[in-house]
């Protein structure tokens, strides 16, 4: 079988937009049921989307590949950064990841962090596909703002970062967000890591 994840494809038919957005749809609906990820499977996906099970193996070799895209499809990209201020790009930021919490999408992350323990591969493959590019936009953020001197020149860009993502990490799957959170982050967390004044 050759490649078959959604950035590839083994030659063939042309694939349909339409199939593939009907079997990542399905993919989602059947995660975030309470079931979770043990709930989802090719043939379980299949038959919700309407498609044959040689159409989803034509495209991913299996049922991990499947909802790591499917993750990846529901995530909205950040949004462009100016790149004008440290406290201008990780407010956008903030507010791109709080905008993200909804209902469907909570209960997909949950029920992936909560099977970590039984499906390693899939966490892991989650953590370096989808969350750690984030997290690299966020370093990329924080490193500009040392070298312009926004930020302080100790700054352990890790910690920073791990504070911020941390605070807008969604603590229950049905936590709300209230008005003015991202940025009331954002403040708090440059107090801390801001350059002090002189």
């Amino acid at each position: 079988m050759g490649e078959t994840t959604a950035t590839g494809r083994a030659p063939g038919r042309p694939r349909s937009e339409r199939a593939d957005r009907a079997i990542l749809e399905a993919t989602l609906d059947l995660l975030a049921r309470e079931s979770g990820v043990a709930g989802v499977s090719v043939e379980a996906v299949a038959a919700r989307a309407g498609v044959g099970k040689t159409t989803i193996y034509r495209r991913w070799s299996g049922k991990e590949a499947l909802i790591v895209d499917a993750l990846a499809a529901a995530k909205a990209p950040l949004p462009e950064l100016s790149g004008r201020s440290a406290r201008e790009d990780l407010t956008e930021i903030a507010r791109a990841l709080t905008a993200e919490r909804g209902r469907r999408h909570l209960r997909c992350f949950w029920n992936v962090v909560g099977s970590a323990e039984k499906y390693p591969e899939l966490y892991a493959r989650y953590q370096k596909d989808i969350i750690e590019p984030r997290r690299a936009i966020v370093r990329d953020v924080l490193r500009r703002g040392v070298e312009t001197g926004e930020l302080r020149a100790d700054l352990d860009v890790e910690v920073a970062m791990s504070m911020l993502v941390g605070s807008l990490t969604p603590r229950r799957p049905r936590e709300a967000v209230p008005d003015g959170y991202a940025e009331a982050v954002v403040e708090a967390l440059l107090r801390g890591i801001g350059r002090p004044m002189e």
